[in-house]
């Protein structure tokens, strides 16, 4: 408590310029607040202020010093603030970015929600599925799928993901089901183009193992919807995920293959700059992510 205290007012006599000044907030004899300023000194065996009659001047220490605590401080203030009623609320803009299909069905719906629920705050929502820097292109926020390559960002994860083999009852009518992963071979296999995490073919656990299955087809779309409506349409099979197909997959629009041979999940991870302070509005989209797809129901809807 007694450090506390020093910090405190340290902050003050150095905001106020004077201990005078600082004495009357707090409506203590200037004599108190140079006692603590000197049992503080003492303690770090630095000087901080270097006073004299007529004025206070930092020190290097100091001024080093004081910024640190001014944050501490901040800090405590805007803990206590956030749980106690009217406290601290997020505010300002918020930019984040996705991939295209998951952030067009799972993301983009809850922005409103968030900003409803936040009117402090204002978005921007990048869907794309190339590679975003987020840290040179500005980005507080990014929703990623699959491994985490940069060690540079904190990632947070939200759900899994599970990838599965999908076809329309017409086409496995037509072309039958294959039964092992090489199997493909004599399939047609609707492929997302020539970049992306599906460059290296589809992964199964073949033998115990993690293994990719390069696939061809007479179709490739660097969209994943197109793929999805085309696997719809009977022309191929597909690897999709299941957060993309498993209203189709309950409702025998589409049926799965390869179930035995199916990949161990990876994950929908939030990844953010290594930062010492994360802004509020981030914490809290972050946090209501984690709250709806931690749901089981969110992901069983229609």
């Amino acid at each position: 408590m007694d450090r506390f205290k020093q910090i405190q007012t340290f902050v003050a006599v150095a905001a106020r310029g004077s201990l005078s000044a600082a004495a009357r907030v707090e409506g203590v004899a200037p004599a108190v607040l140079g006692r603590r300023l000197d049992a503080l000194e003492h303690r770090l065996g630095v000087k901080l202020l270097v006073r004299t009659t007529r004025r206070l001047t930092l020190t290097f220490e100091g001024s080093a010093f004081l910024e640190d605590c001014q944050r501490i401080l901040n800090e405590l203030h805007n803990a206590e603030a956030s749980v106690s009623l009217g406290g601290v609320k997020p505010s300002g803009h918020l930019r984040i970015t996705a991939p295209a299909g998951f952030g067009r069905r799972h993301v983009a719906p809850l922005v409103t929600r968030f900003l409803d629920a936040n009117p402090g705050v204002s978005l921007s929502l990048e869907l794309t599925d190339r590679l975003v820097d987020i840290v040179n292109e500005g980005f507080d926020l990014a929703i990623r799928i699959g491994s985490l390559d940069d060690s540079t960002l904190i990632g947070v994860k939200l759900a899994e993901n599970r990838r599965v083999v999908v076809a329309s009852p017409a086409y496995q009518a037509r072309r039958g089901a294959p039964a092992t992963p090489a199997a493909l071979a004599e399939h047609n296999c609707l492929t997302f183009g020539a970049a992306g995490s599906q460059a290296r073919g589809w992964l199964f656990t073949i033998d115990g193992k993690p293994g990719a299955v390069r696939v061809s087809g007479d179709l490739e779309c660097n969209d994943g919807a197109v793929l999805h409506e085309w696997a719809l349409a009977g022309r191929g099979l597909a690897w999709r995920s299941m957060w993309e197909v498993d209203a189709e997959l309950r409702s025998g629009r589409l049926v799965s293959v390869l179930d035995d041979y199916a990949a161990a999940p990876t994950a929908i991870h939030a990844l953010f700059p290594q930062r010492r302070h994360l802004p509020l509005r981030v914490r809290a989209f972050i946090d209501m992510l984690k709250a709806t797809y931690g749901d089981p129901g969110y992901w069983r809807r229609p």
